[in-house]
């Protein structure tokens, strides 16, 4: 593997390749570690919106610190993996008591929340110093160029520019991203597809090696929708912690008429969620009435906001 022809090539096409985004357009390592977390298990396109919207109001790691967690899950609210979001905060905290970002890989890497790949990420990109990244793009690029020969992170190593280790490491992901995609690679687009093992060898669709996913379980649900005067019953969310949700049947509920139904997947697990407006004689003494027309700035489960849809109490 000639590791300086790959880098050459690789940092020529980012420079003219590369997606105009956001998070690419700053040096703030505030803004870079916030991308960086909603990035994880999450698409680019999904990200964007939530990204603005949560630099607006959290520009700094004060802000976000003082924040009180119920607004920030809010306005994490559609993103999921909700931990993420309670770790930004408690991240957020440490770096107030430091006094300002930490600017080594080793203090980046302390940071709640924050793993081996999310620190060489903010290090290099936001600090240019040379750590070389390995998420899932990366390891499926590295899997192709070595036919599935070496260690990921060895591999990436060699292959880090550490004169500009920023552009090297986004340029191994953009290229993961955009072109050595995991179905049908553009190999065609490639720069670097002459030094590819995998391309020379006709496996490429075959790397890397799938992994074993859980078994599906498939449920199903009933949501209740509960009235009165301008305002609508919520329960504590047993799928996502800190959320409210529609309540499922309780005693003392008398179920109504059938609103609709819906899909929701969460991993591995299929919901099929049947709608149904609902009267109470009593509530558990968990369970909260919300005035609807502050509904938006209470942290809403994705399902409570479908089922609210059926019941035309929600705008789409």
């Amino acid at each position: 593997m000639d590791e300086r022809l790959i880098r050459r090539k690789l940092a020529r096409w980012y420079d003219r390749h590369k997606r105009s985004l956001p998070w690419r357009e700053t040096a703030d390592p505030h803004a870079i570690w916030i991308s960086e977390i909603m990035l994880q298990q999450t698409r680019v396109a999904a990200v964007i919106p939530y990204y603005q919207r949560f630099l607006a109001r959290y520009p700094d790691a004060a802000a976000l610190a003082q924040a009180p967690e119920e607004e920030v899950l809010t306005l994490w609210s559609g993103l999921g993996y909700y931990s993420r979001a309670r770790n930004l905060q408690k991240a957020a905290r440490q770096i107030v008591e430091l006094g300002a970002f930490p600017p080594t890989h080793a203090g980046i890497r302390a940071l709640a929340g924050v793993g081996d790949y999310t620190a060489a990420a903010v290090a290099s990109i936001a600090f240019g110093l040379p750590h070389a990244v390995v998420d899932g793009n990366v390891r499926r690029v590295i899997a192709r160029i070595t036919n599935g020969k070496g260690k990921a992170q060895e591999v990436a190593d060699l292959l880090l520019d550490r004169k500009n280790p920023s552009r090297s490491n986004q340029a191994l992901m953009e290229l993961g991203a955009t072109v050595c995609v995991p179905r049908d690679p553009h190999c065609g687009e490639c720069p670097i597809a002459a030094e590819c093992e995998a391309r020379k060898l006709g496996t490429q669709n075959e790397l890397p090696e799938k992994r074993t996913k859980p078994t599906p379980v498939h449920l199903k649900r009933v949501l209740l929708v509960i009235k009165r005067k301008g305002e609508v019953l919520l329960a504590p969310s047993t799928r996502v912690q800190d959320f409210w949700d529609l309540p499922e049947p309780f005693e003392g509920a008398r179920i109504g008429v059938r609103l609709g139904e819906f899909s929701h997947t969460i991993t591995h697990r299929h919901y099929r969620f049947t709608v149904h407006e609902a009267l109470a004689r009593a509530t558990p003494e968990s369970f909260r009435w919300f005035g609807l027309e502050g509904i938006d700035g209470i942290p809403l489960s994705t399902t409570a906001k479908k089922g609210l849809l059926y019941a035309a109490l929600i705008a789409p």
